[in-house]
């Protein structure tokens, strides 16, 4: 009974394309490299989850792998307004960028839409037994990043509230050191 209550509440998202987001139990067979996209030629891989575990934060770790939350007002980005571009904690994956970053007023990084749609999946979080928000993941780390929301500004009306934690942000003034020059254009 239960699977069929989900299925029937997750229906309406699955015809709209949205992607529900994979289980812990399913992480292992997810993809392992991506090759960068058209902003540069540099490949993006995903460490064992041993490597993970030493080389992230315990606060990094909970949020990315186990679908965690982090404080709000207390993480490093939710007042970080420097130009630059927000990359996956785990892969370097470019996700977000400053340019379409925007205070929400609710204590964690809002942007208004990705900046590499591929680079991200939505799901649906489920719990008891009911759809909580529409989830953001990485495609290819499948790291949990937050939730979008229907609640953002003009013109998509989407607000993508993600947990620093999930995000390592590179300033302007280092993309081309960090491999990401392409993203130069963004800025100019």
């Amino acid at each position: 009974m239960k699977n069929l209550i989900v299925a029937l509440l997750t229906l309406p998202l699955v015809l709209l394309g949205v992607h529900q987001s994979m289980g812990n139990s399913d992480r292992a067979g997810a993809l392992q490299t991506m090759p960068a996209g058209s902003a540069n030629e540099q490949r993006f891989t995903v460490p064992s989850d041993d490597i993970l575990r030493h080389r992230l934060t315990s606060l990094q770790y909970h949020v990315t792998r186990e679908d965690g939350t982090e404080p709000a007002y207390d993480n490093a980005y939710w007042s970080n307004y420097a130009p630059g571009i927000y990359v996956d904690v785990i892969s370097g994956a470019p996700l977000f960028s400053s340019v379409d970053k925007y205070d929400s007023d609710t204590g964690w990084p809002s942007f208004t839409r990705p900046l590499e749609p591929d680079h991200i999946i939505l799901g649906v979080e489920q719990k008891y037994f009911f759809n909580r928000f529409r989830e953001v993941r990485t495609r290819l780390s499948d790291a949990h990043l937050g939730h979008v929301h229907e609640d953002g500004p003009p013109p998509a009306g989407l607000r993508y509230c993600l947990n620093s934690a999930a995000l390592r942000f590179i300033p302007l003034t280092e993309l081309e050191n960090e491999g990401y020059g392409a993203y130069l254009e963004l800025f100019k």
